[in-house]
C-alpha cells in the first residue's frame, strides 16, 4: 500500500531515536532509512576527525564518503559491536593511509629502516624465548621422577606444601627438600641462558608456569 510522503517523513524521523544497535541490525538487514540516519548522526563528526588530521576538506570529505559506501556494501558482513567505535577506527584508517601516501619517498625509507629494525629486535627476542623454552622442557625432563612431580605440582599447578605432601603422603619437609633440589638442578642447566646474576630465580619460575 502507498505511503503519504507525511507518513513516510514521520517514519524516517522515527530513526533518530533508536539506538546504535537497533540501527545496525536494520543496516544489515539493508535498510536504507537506517544508513541514512547512521550517517546523519556521525557524518558531519567523522568529517570534522578526518579534517583535523589532514587539513584537507576535499580529502576529508573524500574518506568520509569511501568509509559509507564501504559501510553500505559490506552491511550484511561487517561486525559492529559499537557503531560509534567502528566508524571513528575506519576514518583513523583511512586518515593514516592518507598520510602515508603522502610520505616522500626518502622518508618511507627512514620509516621502514625503523620498522624493520623493530622486527629484527622482535625476531631475535622471539628466537631467545623458544631457546630458552626448549631448555626448560629438556632440563625438566632430566629431572628425577620424584623431584620433577613435586616441582610441577608446585609451580605449574600452583599447589601449596601442605598440598603435596598430602597429595603424595610425604612430609612437608621432604615436599621442600625435593623444591629446592629441583631448583639447584635447573639452575645449574640452565646458567647459559640465564643472565648471571641478575635474571632473579622467581621470573624464571614465573616463565616456566606461563
Amino acid at each position: 500500500m502507498h505511503r503519504s510522503g507525511t507518513t513516510v517523513s514521520k517514519h524516517v524521523r522515527g530513526y533518530a531515536t533508536w539506538d546504535d544497535a537497533a540501527l545496525v541490525q536494520a543496516l544489515q538487514r539493508g535498510d536504507e532509512h537506517a544508513f541514512a540516519e547512521i550517517y546523519t548522526r556521525y557524518g558531519l563528526h567523522l568529517l570534522e576527525q578526518a579534517y583535523r588530521k589532514v587539513n584537507s576538506r576535499e580529502a576529508a570529505e573524500e574518506m568520509v564518503q569511501d568509509l559509507f559506501a564501504t559501510l553500505w556494501h559490506k552491511r550484511e558482513t561487517a561486525v559492529i559491536l559499537k557503531l560509534k567505535e567502528y566508524l571513528g577506527a575506519a576514518i583513523k584508517y583511512r586518515v593514516i593511509n592518507q598520510i602515508k601516501n603522502k610520505l616522500t619517498q626518502q622518508q618511507y625509507l627512514a620509516y621502514s629502516r625503523v620498522v624493520l629494525s623493530e622486527a629484527d629486535h622482535k625476531t631475535e627476542h622471539d628466537l631467545a624465548a623458544a631457546d630458552l623454552s626448549g631448555a626448560l622442557t629438556r632440563s625438566l625432563a632430566r629431572l628425577p621422577g620424584h623431584t620433577r612431580q613435586i616441582f610441577q605440582l608446585s609451580r605449574m599447578e600452583h599447589q601449596t606444601v601442605p598440598q603435596i605432601a598430602g597429595r603424595l603422603q610425604l612430609s612437608p619437609k621432604a615436599v621442600e627438600y625435593h623444591l629446592t633440589r629441583a631448583l639447584k638442578m635447573l639452575r645449574v642447566s640452565l646458567k647459559d641462558f640465564l643472565v648471571p646474576a641478575l635474571l632473579l630465580f622467581c621470573e624464571l619460575i614465573s616463565y616456566i608456569s606461563a
